[in-house]
């Protein structure tokens, strides 16, 4: 399998180690990077043996089977149904996106008509079997998110006792807090949809960690996850849970026999 990489990030970084200098996955490699500044592409040329581009239509046409979206949530809206319309299955971790209703709706068709796929990775959080499962067979009554993060990086300032700064619905949070809350949107489009999932957020003084807290209730019975994520070693802003969840689904995508 020849992966295509758009972005030059953190996630992107560790692809590219884990891919094509770690051989985590067996008869596949990073062939290209689409990157905005040069120099990078330059770098990551010799480091990684990619092929840097800067234009799109190059990078799509430069014999790749899937493209990685590891940039933004503007990427998604700029480039998302372009690489779809040249029949390039597609992962998508700037999830954010995807509470614009008309761009999936668009997505889901192009989709459709050009016989392609788009995986969303489970990033920072788990259970999201348990959810679409229940959803699937329409025994899912609700779905709740409580995020609770260092106050520093998610409201930029110290608090003496824990603070929620937000409590609403899943499209809400996004709006809100676009940085720091992907993994509402992820469990949203598994289950119940943004508007019906609820999110709260709150700033702990006692948290070292991004802590994740999903609970769900339906005919199935009661989940309950509690998730405590360690950042990743390159930068702390990025769960390590999430740029694993990435490499499991370009690995799913490898395998004759997968699970869940």
């Amino acid at each position: 399998m020849k992966i295509g990489i758009i972005g030059g990030g953190s996630i992107a970084t560790f692809l590219l180690q884990s891919i094509n200098v770690e051989r985590t996955l067996p008869n596949s490699t990073v062939k290209s990077v689409l990157l905005r500044r040069p120099e990078v592409a330059e770098e990551w040329e010799s480091r990684y043996g990619i092929d840097g581009y800067q234009d799109l239509n190059a990078f799509l046409d430069s014999g790749i089977d899937i493209v990685v979206e590891a940039a933004t949530v503007q990427a998604v809206h700029e480039y998302a149904e372009k690489v779809i319309a040249k029949r390039k299955d597609l992962v998508i971790i700037s999830v954010g996106a995807l509470v614009d209703q008309t761009l999936y709706q668009n997505l889901r068709e192009a989709c459709r008509q050009n016989g392609t796929r788009i995986t969303l990775p489970s990033g920072a959080i788990g259970g999201l079997d348990v959810i679409h499962s229940a959803y699937a067979s329409g025994q899912l009554e609700s779905v709740s998110l409580t995020t609770r993060k260092p106050p520093l990086s998610l409201i930029g300032r110290e608090v003496e006792t824990e603070e929620v700064v937000f409590e609403g619905t899943a499209t809400e949070a996004i709006s809100k807090f676009p940085k720091n809350i992907n993994v509402a949107i992820v469990l949203s489009l598994a289950g119940l949809g943004s508007d019906k999932t609820t999110v709260k957020i709150v700033a702990d003084p006692q948290a070292t960690k991004n802590t994740h807290c999903i609970e769900a209730t339906g005919a199935f019975g009661r989940m309950s996850i509690q998730l405590e994520n360690d950042p990743m070693p390159s930068n702390p802003k990025t769960s390590y849970l999430a740029a694993l969840s990435v490499l499991s689904s370009l690995k799913k995508k490898t395998e004759y026999i997968s699970i869940g």
